[in-house]
């Protein structure tokens, strides 16, 4: 008998974490989704026939729990819990964001790896994904505390992947630009009014979905196939700060 694939995805309850369990479980998976806000989970849950696990990503003892629901096999880990808090200069940030970032985004993403590496080890063939950011990659004004972390999300990728050289598991960074989603930029700006004026004219921001099936195309490569860095941006898009506002420039 075939044993069911199983995926963890944190984050899950909404934005590009509730997508990629979308994706993931449409794609065959048992999806464990993980995050804080268990009623969105469960309802997430029931809709796809996967698991709602309660986890706040910066809390050991509940990434044990999620370990312990998970078992002894895992075949993939999206490391998706993260986030932006603020966009003070850096010699006028508020520190408790910047602590609360790191929290999230990089200690959360070693805490579960390091919880479920085991299992994914145990599955023959492993895959994880922590998805980091444009921000990891490129530093641009006003970005701080979430650019320091997500660089922190992406040397810890590429340490994590010539640690583990040599075992079943593949490690990928998925670096996403410019996403429009329901909560990312009006938790990091505090409105609605300057959340909606950041993709104020620009045509086609990429969507939580375009992420997800990105998620979905990696983990469904051979296993022998490792994507180490993917770096997704919308067509307007050409760098952190160039960003086309108005209709794209088509001839004919």
């Amino acid at each position: 008998m075939t044993r069911t694939r199983t995926a963890v995805v944190t984050g899950a309850s909404s934005g590009i974490g509730a997508a990629t369990a979308r994706e993931l479980a449409a794609a065959g998976f048992h999806v464990f989704c993980a995050a804080r806000r268990v009623d969105r989970l469960e309802a997430l849950a029931a809709e796809i026939g996967g698991t709602a696990v309660a986890c706040d990503v910066t809390d050991a003892g509940a990434v044990a729990r999620l370990a312990e629901t998970v078992g002894d096999t895992l075949d993939v880990l999206v490391n998706n819990a993260g986030g932006a808090l603020g966009v003070d200069p850096v010699a006028e940030a508020d520190v408790d964001q910047w602590r609360r970032m790191y929290e999230i985004n990089v200690i959360g993403m070693v805490q579960v790896t390091q919880a479920l590496v085991s299992a994914l080890d145990a599955s023959g063939a492993g895959t994880v994904v922590n998805i980091g950011s444009t921000a990891g990659h490129w530093v641009y004004e006003g970005g701080g505390g979430y650019v320091a972390a997500k660089h922190a999300v992406a040397a810890a990728t590429e340490t994590l992947r010539l640690e583990l050289n040599g075992r079943p598991i593949r490690v990928t960074e998925i670096a996403p630009g410019m996403v429009q989603t329901e909560e990312f930029s009006l938790v990091r700006l505090g409105s609605q009014e300057r959340a909606d004026a950041v993709y104020e004219g620009v045509e086609d921001p990429l969507t939580a979905e375009d992420i997800a099936q990105t998620i979905g195309w990696v983990v469904g490569r051979p296993a022998h196939v490792n994507v180490d860095l993917l770096v997704v941006r919308p067509l307007a898009q050409a760098s952190n700060k160039k960003v086309h506002r108005g209709p794209l420039l088509r001839r004919g």
